[in-house]
Order: structure tokens, then C-alpha cells, then sequence
């Protein structure tokens, strides 16, 4: 790096980096460009007045502690240079990955930084965010508790969120322009059993209702997978909350659906947060949603289609459905072709292709759905959105692939906006 940066720590114990603003270039996806161009958006190219906010699940979880750091710390990991592209060519300004491990001490973002996006390749212009945000993520935590139910307490499943080690599938925001440090507000330890009217997990064994978890247990389970985050990123005069997560996929559980309910509450919460509710705590204990007519961008990959896969009916009509929230509706032609190319489960899905942002399995389910969404709010206005999926026909389309997939088996979702 040829600008330094700075780690602030705040008392919620999460790790922040700074450096010196630059500005950059902004330009997007759009299918069909030729190789070496910026896949960008018709007139984006070289404008300074719109601000692209990015979701991007990029697969960079590894089995191991360390792993991530060991494969980020010389250039060569081909995977991490598929993704590191596919950023260079859509050219965010502000960027959500999702499935980045928490590294302590920001190792790991660094690493990316220096060695991946801050290099150019194939012809893509490298790409500098001089701002990042990281902060502890809830998988791998020991909870002491049996969640699943199987007898033995320890493992994946008995984590407060999914996860062989602390930190696995974590995430990370970077930016272009500055973040309010001092007003980011993580939600980390917020207890599932706080949220009003909360979906728990029932025992189908028993008469008793949601009752999968003890009373023990429930003073204990969080609610997110991973985390909640507003990040406050300062732009010009304006702020604008970028509200981050993951909620966990609603699957790999049983008949109580303790996952599917999750997944509902986790994509719940920020709804409730946008209509500025005041029963959530963050980590630092200051309580209340967001105020009134304050700017945001909710992002990530939610993992809820509106139709199709497993998750609990109307779970992402939750912020789809929100007043103050708009759904610009990216898309892409490569979802469409893929989804008619492959066929399998996508042959009877109800919702359109168009919008799908990731290629799961088609034999026998789920099928390409729509998991991923950058979702801003009412107010703001919307000047492009689009899904970096390329179709085969394009050069661009190695970066995508299918299983093993080059990158990730998500894509890369985008929403421009001129404040």
C-alpha cells in the first residue's frame, strides 16, 4: 500500500481501519462488454456525482484458522484473484463481502487490499479502498449449549452461529469515502428471545410451544448468524447507513426449522431498525432503530428468495415490502441463460430469473435463486442497478463459471445512486 492506514478499536471490542480519502473511478456491471473493458453500466464510466453501493458473497471462507491470511499473503491464490477482478471490473464505491474471515487485527483485509485489489488483472484497473470496517463475527463462538439437540454439546451447529472456528464466513466493508467510526453500531450480542413477537424454534416431539430451546439456552442464543452492522459512511455532506448482514441459509435443520426462523428474524430486525423501533440494543448498549429521515443502504446475501428455495414465507418481503425501502430489481442476462441452461429445480421456480444472484445446485433443489440485495432507502435516488453475471458468451464469464466455480457460487449485486 502506498497510504497508510490506522486501526481504531472501540469498546464493543471491534477493529476498525482508516486511512487518507482517495477518489476513484466508478464503473459497472453490464453483460456483453468485451474483455479488458470496465463491465460498466451505460455512462458511469469516469462520473463522480453517483456513488455505487455493492453486496458481493465472495466465497472467501477457508476450513482453517489462518487458512485465509496463509492464501491472501502472496498474489497467487487464483481464487482471490477471480474475485479481486470481478471488483475491479464492477468498481464500487462502498462494498459488502460477505464470507470473508474475521481475522483479528485486520490481517486479512489488508492482505486482500495489498495483494489483490491494489494489483491489476487481466487489463482490470487495480482499485483502492483506503476506508475498512471489520468486527467479530458470532460463528465458531462456543455457546456451552446443545442447540441442535443431538446429544453432545460442540461443533458447528453449536455455535452461536455456524461455524468450525471463530470468525469463519465473517464479513467486511470497504470503502471509498470515509466512515463515521465513532457512530458505527454493531449488534453482535443482541438475544434472539429480545425480538418482539420472535419465530423460536418449536419441538415438534413435544406439546409445549417453542420450546426447541431450554430457558437456559434462550438467555443466551443471538440472534444473527454472523452480525449486525450500521456503518455510517460519510460522502461529501451527506451520510448514508450502510446496514450489513448475513443472515443464516434457512436449511441444514429439521422439522422445528430453527434456521428457516432465524433467517426470517435476522432479515426482520433490519425492518424494524429502518422504522426506527427502540427495542434492540447494540453492543455498546445504546438502544433504538435508526432515526427518522436518516439515509440508508441495507446490503448482503440474506438468502431469501421472495418465491422459491426454503425460507420462511414472506421473510424477505419483510424489506421488500418496507415503506421506507425501494427495491431497484437488478438483473442480469447470464441468470437468465444459466437458469434455462441448467434446468432442474429452475424450471419450477416462480420467481423471475432475471433476478436470481446465485447458482445453487439444480438437482434436485434449490435451484439459481435470488439471495442477494442492496436495498436503499426511500428518499434516495436510484440511477442503475445490475447483477454481474456474464453470459458464456462473454469473455468476462471465466471470472463465473459454474461449480467448481472460479470465484464464488454468488454474484456480485450493485445499486448507483446520486446524492
Amino acid at each position: 500500500m502506498t497510504l497508510s492506514r490506522a486501526v481504531v478499536a472501540s469498546a464493543a471490542a471491534i477493529t476498525l481501519s482508516t486511512t487518507l480519502a482517495v477518489t476513484g473511478l466508478t464503473t459497472g456491471p453490464m453483460a456483453g462488454a468485451a474483455a479488458g473493458r470496465d463491465h460498466g453500466g451505460p455512462g458511469h464510466a469516469d462520473r463522480h456525482d453517483t456513488v455505487r453501493f455493492q453486496t458481493f458473497n465472495a466465497s472467501l471462507n477457508r476450513a482453517r484458522a489462518g487458512e485465509l491470511v496463509e492464501d491472501l499473503s502472496t498474489p497467487d491464490d487464483p481464487q482471490a484473484s477471480a474475485v479481486a477482478e470481478i471488483i475491479q471490473r464492477t468498481r464500487p464505491d462502498v462494498l459488502l463481502l460477505n464470507e470473508f474471515d474475521y481475522v483479528p487485527g485486520r490481517a486479512a483485509v489488508d492482505l486482500f487490499r495489498d495483494n489483490y485489489l491494489e494489483v491489476g488483472h487481466h487489463g482490470a484497473r487495480p482499485i483502492h479502498y483506503p476506508y475498512a470496517f471489520v468486527a467479530p463475527s458470532n460463528t465458531g463462538v462456543p455457546s456451552g449449549h446443545d442447540l441442535d439437540n443431538n446429544g453432545t454439546v460442540g461443533g458447528g451447529n453449536d455455535a452461536f452461529g455456524f461455524g468450525e472456528f471463530e470468525g469463519q464466513y465473517g464479513m467486511v466493508v470497504l470503502s471509498k469515502h470515509p466512515i463515521a467510526t465513532h457512530r458505527v453500531r454493531t449488534f453482535q450480542t443482541f438475544l434472539w428471545k429480545d425480538l418482539p413477537g420472535a419465530l423460536l424454534p418449536d419441538d415438534p416431539a413435544t406439546a409445549a410451544p417453542a420450546d426447541w430451546y431450554t430457558p437456559a439456552e434462550l438467555a443466551d442464543v443471538r440472534l444473527s448468524s454472523k452480525s449486525h452492522w450500521d456503518v455510517p459512511v460519510k460522502i461529501g455532506r451527506e451520510t448514508v447507513h450502510f446496514l450489513v448482514s448475513h443472515p443464516t441459509p434457512p436449511t441444514f435443520d429439521g422439522a422445528e426449522d430453527r434456521n428457516g426462523r432465524r433467517n426470517h428474524d435476522e432479515i426482520r430486525f433490519w425492518a424494524d431498525y429502518a422504522s426506527g423501533r427502540d427495542y434492540m440494543y447494540d453492543d455498546s448498549g445504546r438502544r433504538g432503530g435508526l432515526a427518522r429521515g436518516e439515509p440508508f443502504v441495507i446490503a448482503g446475501d440474506q438468502n431469501s428468495d421472495p418465491a422459491d428455495g426454503d425460507s420462511v414465507d414472506g421473510a424477505i418481503q419483510q424489506l421488500l415490502d418496507h415503506r421506507r425501502i425501494m427495491d431497484p430489481l437488478p438483473t442480469s442476462r447470464g441468470a437468465v441463460e444459466a437458469a434455462a441452461r441448467q434446468g432442474g429445480a429452475n424450471a419450477a421456480h416462480e420467481s423471475d430469473p432475471r433476478y436470481d444472484t446465485a447458482d445453487f445446485s439444480d438437482f434436485p433443489a434449490p435451484g439459481n435463486l435470488r439471495a442477494d440485495y442492496v436495498l436503499p432507502s426511500r428518499g434516495l435516488r436510484v440511477r442503475d442497478a445490475g447483477v454481474f453475471w456474464p453470459v458464456p458468451s462473454d469473455p468476462l464469464s471465466r471470472l463465473t463459471g459454474e461449480f467448481p466455480f472460479p470465484s464464488s457460487d454468488h454474484r456480485t449485486v450493485w445499486v448507483e445512486l446520486r446524492l
